[in-house]
């Protein structure tokens, strides 16, 4: 069964991001070259649909059809805030939607879901913890997909790593659920690889965010202690997303308006290919965010200082490597002047 909806997820996907390449092309959805974009032709989007649908048709059964099933009031809360979001970022992709209706999809789509999770048995007192980390997440999971195959790439990581926590702890629904997500990435990446021959598009990096906050959530509902391993899986997008947003708002900048300032924006602005910077957060998500995750899990009650160490080393590394490719592009600039 297991192997049944993990290839279901990805044929899916195939399927339709090929299908979205010539819709993409027909409407006219393409992202052209320009000063905030970091690829250099002109390249449809939206293809994060042949994710949607890939979840939209697995979600209901693997959660529900395994062992460690949920309510089915979760899994209505999950599916109607992924419709939403992905409906405000497929309208997005489409014609430009404004940023205030569109966060207010994506808080009334975590409010949903976040609701049905707290109905079955924790205080209200954690809505506004959730509402804050869906919401984050759905944006920094948009900002991040930026250069091709890194958002597929994270996803399938994190996804994957949220898996194996949950079947660590007897949880198989959720982790089949979680692994699909991951099945579904892998089938967009085959597209979205360098050099991609389409975008996810806000419809699937919006999508992806919330997917992966509902599973790590889900992940915290079921003891409290794993959000931390859960937290130090996605520890490269959240460092290089929250610095990146945190260093706008204190320099004055419209923090909300789109930019190339995040630091695998930088480091594709200074030479390195984009499968080369990928390449540089697979590096980092195998050799300290996997490892480091396992910690976490196998002694719980060490989790939160492990998880801040490892954010800790990932702000002085985003530090260092943010000053160089500044000091590189003064250099630069300095040596066109003269």
């Amino acid at each position: 069964m297991a192997i049944g909806w993990l290839f279901t997820a990805l044929l899916i996907t195939l399927l339709l991001v090929r299908g979205a390449i010539g819709y993409a092309h027909r409407r006219g959805m393409l992202d052209h070259p320009g000063q905030r974009r970091s690829h250099s032709l002109a390249t449809p989007r939206g293809g994060g649909i042949g994710i949607v649908v890939a979840m939209l048709v697995c979600l209901p059964g693997t959660l529900w059809s395994l062992p460690g099933a949920w309510p089915a009031s979760v899994i209505a809360g999950l599916l109607g805030a992924l419709v939403l979001v992905a409906l405000a970022g497929w309208w997005d992709d489409h014609q430009s939607l404004p940023v205030l209706p569109r966060f207010a999809a994506q808080l009334l789509a975590v409010f949903g879901f976040s609701l049905a999770l707290l109905a079955t048995g924790l205080s209200i007192w954690w809505l506004p913890l959730l509402l804050i980390g869906g919401a984050w997440s759905i944006n920094l999971h948009n900002f991040m997909d930026g250069i091709d195959g890194l958002l597929a790439q994270q996803v399938m990581f994190v996804a994957s790593g949220l898996a194996l926590l949950a079947w660590a702890v007897a949880q198989p629904a959720l982790a089949l659920a979680a692994a699909t997500l991951a099945a579904a990435a892998l089938g967009f990446w085959y597209y979205n690889r360098s050099p991609a021959r389409i975008f996810m598009g806000d419809v699937g990096s919006g999508s992806a965010g919330l997917l992966i906050f509902a599973f790590s959530a889900m992940l915290w509902r079921i003891e409290h202690a794993l959000l931390w391993p859960a937290l130090t899986l996605s520890s490269a997008f959240l460092v290089d997303a929250s610095l990146t947003l945190l260093t706008r708002m204190w320099r004055g900048r419209r923090w909300y308006t789109a930019h190339r300032e995040h630091l695998y924006q930088w480091l594709v602005r200074h030479g390195g290919s984009h499968a080369g910077v990928g390449g540089g957060y697979l590096a980092w998500n195998l050799l300290v965010a996997a490892p480091f995750t396992w910690l976490a899990w196998s002694h719980l009650e060490l989790a939160l200082p492990i998880t801040m160490l490892v954010y800790s080393a990932a702000a002085a590394l985003w530090l260092a490597l943010k000053r160089r490719c500044l000091r590189r592009h003064l250099s630069k600039d300095r040596h066109v002047a003269a």
